[in-house]
């Protein structure tokens, strides 16, 4: 394939931002709806239910964070040898995206084995969240080869430009657990009633669904991307590569989930059900935040393709082009939870109790939006010149070095309705380290 035939190469900016950025955006809006889903049927069985869910969540999100992580690094990677028109290493790259991939599944399965009750006794000594906890994560981490394959060949779809067909994947595999969730939790069909167990297995089938999907359209229709099996081996070259962005993503991706420990941490002592509703909160925000998600990964692929084929005017483009886009996308959330704070807690069958916690952190927490989407994109801008550090200095200020001590401090003084208030203290920080950073590597970089 010709370097300018590729639409990264030739299609206008703000048409390649959208058109690499809008499949991406519903890809990640669906692939969200496996948690937002999970929870609204569970707060249907009872409070401690949707409790356990919160609980769980940060060890889903670990295991986001490694796939996620390493699968960006490899579409970093690979962006730049499609760019390069150098295939051969592109096949190579792609069979070490995999076997990452099967290892990190092992790692998880142990964790599922082993570690599960322990992580629950750390935040709940109440029986039945706890039993409810245990029985979720167990399953979803013990099967959790679903969810690495299918990350990881998404990616090799986006890495050529067919954001499309990784969409796909994600839409079979988000209506698999769309469809499963109700008859496997409240037993229809015929089927038996298997509570909490049956978000779990209905989540494990949907990643396995979207994962074949996955494999079967980069076998039949993305011929740039073939792994190399015979007479390969693996290179340390392409491994530091990998993680040089990858690592740092991972990290980056892993705070959220020890941010959301935390908080649960700090939250439980005072109320089981403020830790229900930061759940809550954590997964409407992820749901309204993935257009941006989606907007800064096609960044990645966009900046490594056009440094691959040294085009410099084209990445300050692409970066004077999305951010507008983004700040626009972060006003229309802030607008969502200011006016329908109540209207989005009704979908998980809130308490009163909840209702009178949530409705009031949502309207102080929404503007906040709009410094979290410029420090976004500008990390995710300059991971696609294969620098990570970026995003994941500006995440840990916005998800734990400033947020988690000044939360502390501010629930332990004034009581939960203040904590919310640590969320605008962090998120400023992080988008003055961003944008500031920002700006020296990029003239660093010539751009």
């Amino acid at each position: 394939m010709k370097q300018e035939q590729n639409k990264m190469a030739v299609m206008p900016m703000s048409k390649l931002i959208l058109n690499m950025s809008l499949p991406l955006m519903a890809s990640l809006l669906i692939q969200s709806l496996y948690n937002i889903v999970d929870s609204i049927f569970v707060a249907r069985l009872s409070e401690d239910a949707l409790t356990a869910t919160s609980l769980a969540f940060p060890l889903q999100l670990l295991t986001i964070a490694v796939g996620v992580g390493t699968s960006v690094g490899v579409n970093a990677v690979m962006s730049r040898s499609v760019g390069e028109k150098d295939y051969t290493k592109t096949g190579e790259i792609a069979t070490t995206g995999i076997l990452l991939a099967l290892v990190a599944t092992l790692v998880f399965i142990v964790i599922g084995f082993t570690c599960v009750p322990y992580f629950v006794s750390i935040f709940t000594q109440d029986q039945m969240i706890g039993e409810y906890c245990v029985q979720y994560l167990s399953i979803c981490l013990i099967f959790c080869v679903g969810s690495f394959l299918s990350t990881m060949y998404q990616r090799f779809l986006q890495a050529v430009g067919n954001a499309f067909d990784s969409m796909l994947s994600l839409i079979a595999g988000a209506v698999t657990n769309l469809i499963l969730d109700p008859i496997m939790i409240f037993g229809l069909l015929g089927f038996p009633a298997l509570g909490i167990r049956g978000a779990a297995i209905a989540t494990v089938l949907g990643q396995c669904v979207s994962a074949v999907l996955a494999i079967l359209l980069n076998k039949f229709r993305n011929p740039m991307v073939v792994p190399v099996c015979k007479g390969y081996r693996l290179e340390k070259a392409i491994l530091v590569r990998i993680y040089k962005v990858g690592l740092p993503t991972i990290i980056t991706q892993a705070l959220g989930s020890v941010m959301v420990s935390a908080f649960n941490g700090i939250l439980m002592p005072f109320s089981a059900t403020a830790v229900a509703f930061f759940g809550v909160y954590y997964k409407l925000q992820s749901f309204l935040f993935m257009p941006m998600n989606g907007m800064g990964q096609a960044m990645i692929p966009i900046v490594g393709f056009n440094r691959g084929a040294n085009d410099l005017g084209r990445i300050k483009s692409a970066i004077r082009t999305v951010l507008p886009f983004a700040i626009g996308i972060a006003f229309v959330m802030t607008g969502i939870f200011l006016i329908f704070p109540k209207q989005l807690l009704l979908l998980f069958a809130p308490s009163e109790e909840l209702l009178a916690i949530g409705v009031p952190a949502l309207r102080i927490i929404a503007p906040t939006f709009v410094f979290a989407s410029v420090s976004m994109m500008l990390g995710y801008s300059v991971s696609g010149l294969g620098i990570g550090i970026v995003n994941m200095l500006a995440t840990a200020l916005r998800q734990f070095l400033v947020l988690i001590p000044l939360a502390y401090f501010l629930v332990a003084c004034f009581g939960v309705g203040k904590v919310w208030y640590a969320i605008w203290a962090a998120e400023l920080c992080a988008f003055a380290y961003a944008f500031f950073h920002t700006r020296r590597l990029l003239k660093k970089n010539g751009i």
